[in-house]
C-alpha cells in the first residue's frame, strides 16, 4: 500500500515535466509535494515548491531541446522513504540524463527529495 501512495505523489511530480504548457506545472508540483519539501538537486539544497519548479522548467528548456521525463523502476517504498528511477530524454537524441530519486512522504505527499542524475561508476582497484 505505500508503494502506491508514494507512485501517486512521485508520477505527479514527473508529469510536471511533461505537461503540455508551462502553466501546469505549479498546479502539478503542487499536488506532489509539501510546500515546505526540501530538495537536494544537482546544485545544492534549496527549500519550497517554488525552488522545484525552477529546477522543473529547467529541465524543460533543456539545451538538447524539449524531451521527455519517464519512471523507469518500480516505487520502491520502505516506511515513509521511497526510491524510483527515472530517464530524461529527446525527442531527438533518446535518453539524455538518468538517475535515481529518493523521496521522504508527509501526510502522502513529498516533503523531502534527492536528485542522483547520472549512472555510479564502478570503482577502480
Amino acid at each position: 500500500m505505500r508503494e502506491h501512495t508514494a507512485q501517486g505523489a512521485i508520477d505527479i511530480f514527473l508529469s510536471a515535466f511533461n505537461a503540455s504548457t508551462d502553466a501546469y506545472v505549479t498546479d502539478l508540483i503542487s499536488q506532489a509535494l509539501t510546500p515546505d519539501v526540501v530538495f537536494w538537486g544537482p546544485l545544492g539544497r534549496s527549500e519550497g515548491v517554488e525552488a522545484v519548479e525552477r529546477f522543473v522548467m529547467e529541465m524543460r528548456r533543456h539545451p538538447a531541446g524539449p524531451g521527455t521525463m519517464v519512471r523507469t523502476s518500480v516505487v520502491d517504498a520502505p516506511g515513509e522513504w521511497a526510491r524510483y528511477q527515472w530517464v530524461y530524454s529527446t525527442y531527438d537524441d533518446g535518453p539524455r540524463l538518468t538517475g535515481t530519486d529518493v523521496v521522504h512522504l508527509r501526510n502522502n505527499l513529498i516533503d523531502q527529495m534527492i536528485v542522483f542524475a547520472g549512472d555510479v561508476s564502478p570503482r577502480s582497484s
